[in-house]
């Protein structure tokens, strides 16, 4: 009988042990980019289930395809109620990844949504400070050059696809100011009545985590992963000579001073490769999901 009892009380262990494990993970939701859909964020899910059995990852299906270009404000708030929805069935705390357009989406959800409990956000090579290259634009806008994108973008046409709420010339920097009513306003580039919330909602990461490099060839200027960006001289500003930063405007240099904020600069890497890259993935994605 006693020899029963201890089996049971070394099961009971074990049990207790392996759910730890297997529950020692934080949920992941994933958000793809613009074009694309859930599948092709497969190669991540799928590592990220390896690597940490038991995880449970959401990789978003909204907005796949060409919806994928509807405004961004608009899929802000659909796919920020999905993961508001997800973050209160763990209210422990979930993970937050974005890749691309998602990247960027995934970040304006957290200054949305200021209640969100994301512990950690990764966003992998997303144009945070904006785009200003057509390169990826040419499958719908076949004849698309960066010195007359604005004549569509800068527009209230070009407003209503997402690539024009984040189309920044520096070239054209009033028009961007008088028609952008999205990348401005998240970026503290412009104060409205919710700046405070959009600062509140970074600041409160534990981990931002910024995935770039210069082979990028789409983001453009790379550095725009990590917000970077082209002066009106067109000379590439690193994030901290940049305003926003000095001015602490959305809670960047909050998150640095606090070691909150890194920074993955890797070269060698294509843009539609960095989804589709396990090492990536080992190397600077799963090391912040525990």
């Amino acid at each position: 009988m006693k020899m029963t009892v201890d089996i049971l009380k070394v099961l009971f262990f074990l049990n207790l042990v392996n759910f730890q494990w297997v529950s020692g993970y934080y949920p992941v939701v994933i958000i793809h980019g613009v074009l694309t859909g859930s599948d092709s964020m497969e190669v991540i899910s799928n590592r990220i289930q390896e690597m940490h059995p038991g995880t449970e990852v959401y990789n978003t299906p909204r907005y796949a395809g060409w919806s994928s270009l509807e405004p961004m404000w608009r899929q802000i708030e659909e796919i920020g109620e999905d993961v508001m929805a997800i973050a209160a069935a763990f209210p422990e705390g979930i993970n937050l990844l974005g890749y691309s357009q998602g990247g960027l989406i995934a970040r304006a959800i957290l200054q949305r949504f200021p209640d969100h409990n994301v512990r950690n956000f990764i966003s992998l090579s997303s144009p945070q400070a904006g785009e200003f290259g057509t390169k990826f634009l040419h499958l719908f806008f076949p004849d698309l050059v960066c010195e007359t994108a604005y004549e569509l973008f800068y527009s209230k046409i070009g407003q209503h696809t997402s690539v024009g709420n984040y189309w920044n010339d520096p070239y054209h920097q009033e028009l961007y100011f008088r028609y952008s009513k999205f990348l401005p306003l998240v970026n503290g580039e412009e104060k409205s009545q919710n700046s405070t919330q959009f600062k509140n909602g970074l600041t409160k990461l534990n981990k931002m985590i910024l995935i770039g490099g210069p082979d990028d060839g789409v983001i453009t200027p790379w550095q725009s992963s990590q917000f970077g960006y082209f002066d009106s001289n067109n000379t590439v500003l690193d994030m901290r000579d940049r305003a926003i930063y000095k001015t602490d405007a959305i809670g960047l240099k909050t998150l640095d001073k606090a070691k909150k904020m890194i920074t993955y600069t890797v070269p060698g890497i294509p843009h539609f490769m960095w989804h589709k890259n396990e090492t990536i993935a080992d190397l600077y994605i799963i090391p912040y999901l525990d």
